[in-house]
Protein backbone atom coordinates (compact mmCIF):
# COMPACT_ATOMS: atom_id res chain seq x y z
CA UNK A 1 0.00 0.00 0.00
CA UNK A 2 1.43 3.44 -1.18
CA UNK A 3 0.42 6.69 0.91
CA UNK A 4 -1.29 9.01 -1.13
CA UNK A 5 1.05 11.85 -1.31
CA UNK A 6 -1.09 15.38 -2.30
CA UNK A 7 -1.08 16.45 -5.25
CA UNK A 8 -0.13 20.37 -3.76
CA UNK A 9 3.24 18.92 -2.37
CA UNK A 10 6.23 18.86 -4.42
CA UNK A 11 6.28 14.98 -3.79
CA UNK A 12 6.23 12.33 -6.82
CA UNK A 13 5.46 8.67 -6.60
CA UNK A 14 8.88 7.55 -5.95
CA UNK A 15 9.06 9.31 -2.54
CA UNK A 16 6.36 7.37 -0.49
CA UNK A 17 7.01 4.80 2.44
CA UNK A 18 5.57 1.42 1.47
CA UNK A 19 3.64 -0.87 3.95
CA UNK A 20 6.52 -3.54 4.49
CA UNK A 21 8.60 -0.55 5.73
CA UNK A 22 6.33 0.95 7.93
CA UNK A 23 5.15 -2.52 9.57
CA UNK A 24 8.51 -2.96 10.36
CA UNK A 25 9.29 0.56 11.81
CA UNK A 26 6.06 -0.13 13.73
CA UNK A 27 7.27 -3.23 15.82
CA UNK A 28 11.02 -2.00 16.08
CA UNK A 29 9.24 1.35 17.72
CA UNK A 30 7.30 -0.42 20.28
CA UNK A 31 9.96 -2.94 21.32
CA UNK A 32 13.05 0.40 21.60
CA UNK A 33 10.72 2.66 24.41
CA UNK A 34 12.04 6.21 24.56
CA UNK A 35 15.81 7.78 24.74
CA UNK A 36 16.73 11.19 25.94
CA UNK A 37 19.16 13.50 24.05
CA UNK A 38 21.92 12.83 26.77
CA UNK A 39 22.12 9.12 25.05
CA UNK A 40 21.71 10.74 21.85
CA UNK A 41 24.98 12.92 22.33
CA UNK A 42 27.04 9.67 23.45
CA UNK A 43 28.48 8.27 20.25
CA UNK A 44 28.63 4.82 21.29
CA UNK A 45 25.19 4.69 22.64
CA UNK A 46 22.80 1.78 22.25
CA UNK A 47 20.01 1.56 19.16
CA UNK A 48 17.01 2.17 21.22
CA UNK A 49 15.48 5.42 20.14
CA UNK A 50 16.49 5.22 16.64
CA UNK A 51 14.93 3.92 13.59
CA UNK A 52 16.09 1.16 12.03
CA UNK A 53 18.82 1.86 9.69
CA UNK A 54 16.46 0.16 7.00
CA UNK A 55 14.58 3.11 8.00
CA UNK A 56 16.94 5.73 7.65
CA UNK A 57 18.29 5.08 4.42
CA UNK A 58 14.50 4.90 3.18
CA UNK A 59 14.19 8.72 4.89
CA UNK A 60 17.43 9.37 3.22
CA UNK A 61 16.04 8.27 -0.27
CA UNK A 62 12.63 8.88 -0.08
CA UNK A 63 12.56 12.23 1.89
CA UNK A 64 9.59 14.37 1.27
CA UNK A 65 10.98 17.76 0.41
CA UNK A 66 7.90 20.11 0.57
CA UNK A 67 10.18 23.37 -0.25
CA UNK A 68 9.83 25.16 -3.23
CA UNK A 69 12.26 23.56 -6.38
CA UNK A 70 15.80 24.62 -5.87
CA UNK A 71 15.76 26.20 -2.53
CA UNK A 72 16.48 23.61 -0.04
CA UNK A 73 18.60 21.46 -1.80
CA UNK A 74 21.27 24.07 -1.35
CA UNK A 75 21.10 24.38 2.42
CA UNK A 76 22.92 22.27 4.71
CA UNK A 77 20.61 20.49 6.96
CA UNK A 78 21.48 21.98 10.60
CA UNK A 79 23.96 19.85 12.95
CA UNK A 80 21.67 17.22 14.97
CA UNK A 81 23.67 18.46 18.19
CA UNK A 82 22.46 22.19 17.27
CA UNK A 83 18.78 21.32 16.83
CA UNK A 84 18.57 19.22 20.61
CA UNK A 85 20.75 21.85 22.64
CA UNK A 86 19.41 24.76 20.85
CA UNK A 87 15.72 24.92 22.34
CA UNK A 88 12.58 27.16 23.38
CA UNK A 89 10.62 24.84 25.75
CA UNK A 90 9.58 27.22 28.88
CA UNK A 91 7.76 24.34 30.59
CA UNK A 92 12.00 23.20 31.33
CA UNK A 93 13.02 26.84 31.53
CA UNK A 94 13.94 29.87 29.69
CA UNK A 95 17.31 29.64 28.50
CA UNK A 96 18.32 27.79 25.22
CA UNK A 97 20.02 24.84 26.98
CA UNK A 98 17.30 24.88 29.70
CA UNK A 99 15.46 22.14 28.04
CA UNK A 100 18.35 19.75 27.60
CA UNK A 101 19.62 19.79 31.03
CA UNK A 102 16.09 20.07 32.88
CA UNK A 103 14.24 17.32 30.42
CA UNK A 104 15.72 14.19 30.22
CA UNK A 105 14.20 12.54 33.22
CA UNK A 106 10.68 13.66 31.71
CA UNK A 107 8.56 10.60 31.08
CA UNK A 108 6.17 10.12 27.67
CA UNK A 109 5.39 6.58 28.02
CA UNK A 110 2.41 6.01 29.20
CA UNK A 111 0.90 8.99 26.82
CA UNK A 112 -2.38 10.01 25.94
CA UNK A 113 -3.31 12.37 22.93
CA UNK A 114 -7.02 12.97 22.46
CA UNK A 115 -8.82 14.49 19.48
CA UNK A 116 -12.20 15.60 20.35
CA UNK A 117 -14.94 18.41 19.61
CA UNK A 118 -16.55 19.02 16.53
CA UNK A 119 -16.05 15.92 15.43
CA UNK A 120 -17.80 12.54 14.52
CA UNK A 121 -15.60 10.13 15.23
CA UNK A 122 -13.22 11.79 18.33
CA UNK A 123 -10.82 9.08 19.85
CA UNK A 124 -7.81 8.58 22.11
CA UNK A 125 -3.95 7.98 20.48
CA UNK A 126 -1.92 6.03 23.50
CA UNK A 127 2.03 5.82 22.76
CA UNK A 128 2.55 3.17 20.39
CA UNK A 129 -0.54 4.10 18.46
CA UNK A 130 1.19 7.64 18.08
CA UNK A 131 3.89 5.39 15.66
CA UNK A 132 1.43 2.66 14.53
CA UNK A 133 -1.51 4.76 12.90
CA UNK A 134 0.16 6.30 10.51
CA UNK A 135 2.30 6.20 7.88
CA UNK A 136 5.66 8.05 8.70
CA UNK A 137 7.82 10.11 6.23
CA UNK A 138 10.76 12.39 6.76
CA UNK A 139 10.25 15.75 5.58
CA UNK A 140 13.73 18.33 5.33
CA UNK A 141 11.90 21.10 6.77
CA UNK A 142 13.10 25.12 7.24
CA UNK A 143 12.43 26.39 11.00
CA UNK A 144 12.20 30.01 11.55
CA UNK A 145 11.72 31.06 15.26
CA UNK A 146 10.26 34.84 16.03
CA UNK A 147 13.71 35.73 17.35
CA UNK A 148 15.40 35.26 14.42
CA UNK A 149 17.29 32.71 14.58
CA UNK A 150 16.63 29.17 12.00
CA UNK A 151 16.81 25.89 11.24
CA UNK A 152 16.75 23.16 9.11
CA UNK A 153 15.91 20.47 10.39
CA UNK A 154 14.66 16.81 9.32
CA UNK A 155 11.72 15.88 10.98
CA UNK A 156 9.94 12.50 11.14
CA UNK A 157 6.33 12.42 11.89
CA UNK A 158 2.68 12.12 9.41
CA UNK A 159 0.88 14.81 8.33
CA UNK A 160 -1.96 16.40 10.69
CA UNK A 161 -4.60 16.22 7.99
CA UNK A 162 -4.68 12.54 8.02
CA UNK A 163 -5.30 12.69 12.26
CA UNK A 164 -8.24 14.90 11.73
CA UNK A 165 -9.48 13.48 9.04
CA UNK A 166 -9.81 10.20 11.15
CA UNK A 167 -12.03 12.31 13.15
CA UNK A 168 -14.22 13.27 10.80
CA UNK A 169 -14.39 17.10 11.16
CA UNK A 170 -18.40 18.37 11.22
CA UNK A 171 -18.55 21.63 8.76
CA UNK A 172 -19.35 23.68 11.72
CA UNK A 173 -15.47 22.97 12.82
CA UNK A 174 -13.41 26.36 11.61
CA UNK A 175 -10.31 26.03 13.71
CA UNK A 176 -7.98 23.45 15.27
CA UNK A 177 -7.02 24.14 19.09
CA UNK A 178 -3.79 22.04 20.44
CA UNK A 179 -2.66 21.58 24.10
CA UNK A 180 0.44 20.76 25.70
CA UNK A 181 0.32 18.08 28.85
CA UNK A 182 0.16 19.81 32.08
CA UNK A 183 2.43 18.27 34.27
CA UNK A 184 4.56 20.56 37.13
CA UNK A 185 6.20 17.50 38.81
CA UNK A 186 7.87 16.87 35.24
CA UNK A 187 8.22 20.18 33.46
CA UNK A 188 9.65 22.85 36.11
CA UNK A 189 8.90 25.81 34.10
CA UNK A 190 4.89 24.70 35.09
CA UNK A 191 5.98 25.23 38.91
CA UNK A 192 6.69 29.00 38.94
CA UNK A 193 6.01 31.63 36.83
CA UNK A 194 9.40 33.20 37.00
CA UNK A 195 10.94 29.63 36.01
CA UNK A 196 8.15 29.51 33.01
CA UNK A 197 8.78 32.76 31.56
CA UNK A 198 5.39 34.28 33.19
CA UNK A 199 3.36 31.95 30.88
CA UNK A 200 -0.24 30.70 32.41
CA UNK A 201 0.04 26.94 31.79
CA UNK A 202 -0.84 24.44 30.13
CA UNK A 203 0.57 26.09 26.61
CA UNK A 204 -1.99 26.38 24.14
CA UNK A 205 -2.31 26.92 20.49
CA UNK A 206 -4.40 26.47 17.18
CA UNK A 207 -4.69 27.00 13.53
CA UNK A 208 -7.40 27.77 11.69
CA UNK A 209 -8.91 24.58 10.28
CA UNK A 210 -7.46 25.12 6.49
CA UNK A 211 -4.18 25.74 7.97
CA UNK A 212 -4.57 22.47 9.71
CA UNK A 213 -5.57 20.29 6.66
CA UNK A 214 -2.90 21.72 4.46
CA UNK A 215 -0.25 19.12 3.56
CA UNK A 216 2.84 20.67 5.06
CA UNK A 217 1.40 20.84 8.65
CA UNK A 218 2.94 17.72 9.83
CA UNK A 219 2.55 16.55 13.43
CA UNK A 220 6.08 14.92 14.25
CA UNK A 221 7.63 12.46 16.22
CA UNK A 222 11.17 12.14 15.35
CA UNK A 223 13.96 13.85 14.00
CA UNK A 224 16.99 12.97 12.63
CA UNK A 225 16.49 9.07 12.51
CA UNK A 226 15.41 9.11 15.85
CA UNK A 227 12.18 9.33 17.86
CA UNK A 228 11.99 12.96 19.47
CA UNK A 229 13.77 14.43 22.18
CA UNK A 230 12.00 14.91 25.39
CA UNK A 231 13.75 18.67 24.88
CA UNK A 232 12.48 19.20 21.16
CA UNK A 233 8.81 17.98 21.93
CA UNK A 234 8.33 14.11 22.99
CA UNK A 235 6.36 12.36 22.15
CA UNK A 236 4.45 14.32 19.41
CA UNK A 237 4.93 17.67 18.14
CA UNK A 238 3.34 20.23 15.78
CA UNK A 239 5.13 21.53 12.92
CA UNK A 240 4.10 24.57 10.60
CA UNK A 241 7.11 25.39 8.26
CA UNK A 242 6.07 29.00 7.70
CA UNK A 243 5.04 30.29 10.36
CA UNK A 244 7.52 31.21 13.71
CA UNK A 245 8.16 28.12 15.70
CA UNK A 246 6.44 29.18 18.75
CA UNK A 247 2.80 28.03 16.47
CA UNK A 248 4.65 24.59 16.88
CA UNK A 249 3.44 23.21 20.10
CA UNK A 250 5.73 20.57 21.77
CA UNK A 251 4.61 17.71 24.16
CA UNK A 252 0.52 17.48 22.88
CA UNK A 253 -1.73 16.04 24.51
CA UNK A 254 -5.01 17.18 23.57
CA UNK A 255 -6.39 18.25 19.91
CA UNK A 256 -10.05 19.60 19.91
CA UNK A 257 -12.16 20.97 16.95
CA UNK A 258 -14.18 24.17 17.35
CA UNK A 259 -16.22 26.55 15.76
CA UNK A 260 -14.38 29.52 17.56
CA UNK A 261 -10.78 30.98 17.33
CA UNK A 262 -9.15 29.65 20.27
CA UNK A 263 -6.50 31.33 22.55
CA UNK A 264 -3.26 31.01 21.94
CA UNK A 265 0.08 31.31 25.02
CA UNK A 266 1.87 33.72 23.27
CA UNK A 267 -1.13 36.54 22.15
CA UNK A 268 -2.12 35.63 25.78
CA UNK A 269 0.88 37.02 27.18
CA UNK A 270 1.58 39.73 24.97
CA UNK A 271 -1.30 40.26 21.90
CA UNK A 272 0.48 43.21 20.52
CA UNK A 273 3.68 41.30 20.11
CA UNK A 274 2.35 37.77 18.59
CA UNK A 275 -0.32 37.65 16.79
CA UNK A 276 -2.72 34.50 16.02
CA UNK A 277 -1.28 33.71 12.66
CA UNK A 278 2.19 34.10 13.49
CA UNK A 279 2.94 33.85 9.76
CA UNK A 280 6.80 34.76 8.95
CA UNK A 281 6.87 37.26 7.31
CA UNK A 282 10.03 40.13 7.21
CA UNK A 283 8.13 43.03 6.03
CA UNK A 284 6.18 43.08 9.81
CA UNK A 285 9.05 43.57 12.55
CA UNK A 286 8.87 42.45 16.05
CA UNK A 287 9.61 45.22 18.66
CA UNK A 288 12.60 43.10 19.67
CA UNK A 289 13.70 41.90 16.72
CA UNK A 290 13.96 42.60 12.70
CA UNK A 291 12.61 40.23 10.58
CA UNK A 292 14.04 41.14 7.94
CA UNK A 293 16.58 38.41 7.87
CA UNK A 294 17.71 35.42 10.00
CA UNK A 295 20.51 34.07 12.08
CA UNK A 296 21.24 30.52 10.41
CA UNK A 297 22.57 28.00 13.06
CA UNK A 298 24.82 25.32 11.52
CA UNK A 299 28.12 24.30 11.86
CA UNK A 300 29.91 27.09 13.05
CA UNK A 301 30.04 28.95 16.27
CA UNK A 302 27.33 30.32 18.13
CA UNK A 303 28.03 33.72 17.89
CA UNK A 304 28.32 32.78 13.85
CA UNK A 305 27.22 35.88 11.66
CA UNK A 306 25.44 33.89 9.21
CA UNK A 307 22.57 35.83 8.01
CA UNK A 308 20.69 35.35 5.28
CA UNK A 309 17.58 37.43 4.12
CA UNK A 310 14.29 36.03 5.33
CA UNK A 311 11.61 34.90 2.85
CA UNK A 312 7.68 35.49 3.18
CA UNK A 313 6.00 32.19 4.15
CA UNK A 314 9.48 31.12 4.96
CA UNK A 315 9.99 30.62 1.30
CA UNK A 316 6.64 28.27 1.13
CA UNK A 317 4.75 29.72 -1.13
CA UNK A 318 2.58 27.24 -1.65
CA UNK A 319 0.38 28.36 1.15
CA UNK A 320 -0.01 31.94 0.01
CA UNK A 321 -3.53 31.20 -1.17
CA UNK A 322 -4.37 30.67 2.40
CA UNK A 323 -4.47 34.07 2.67
CA UNK A 324 -5.91 35.92 0.19
CA UNK A 325 -7.12 39.50 0.26
CA UNK A 326 -6.10 39.38 4.33
CA UNK A 327 -3.34 42.82 5.44
CA UNK A 328 -0.70 40.05 6.61
CA UNK A 329 0.60 43.33 8.65
CA UNK A 330 -3.07 43.66 10.73
CA UNK A 331 -3.67 40.12 10.61
CA UNK A 332 0.01 39.00 11.60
Amino acid sequence: MLINVPKTSDANEKQVTDETVYNQRRDILKSMGFIGASALLTSNSAQAGFFSSDDKETFKTRALDYAPANQLHSEALTPEEKIITHNNFYEFGTGKSDPVENAQQFDVNPWSLRVEGLAEDPFTLDYDELFKQFPLEERIYRMRCVEAWSMVVPWIGFSLAALLKKAKPLSSAKYVAFETLYDPKQMPGQKSRFAGGGIEYPYVEGLRIDEAMHPLTLLSVGLYGKTLPPQNGAPIRLVVPWKYGFKSIKSITRIRLTDKRPPTTWNILAASEYGFYANVNPTVDHPRWSQASERRISSAGLFSRNRIDTKMFNGYDQVASLYQGMDLRKHF
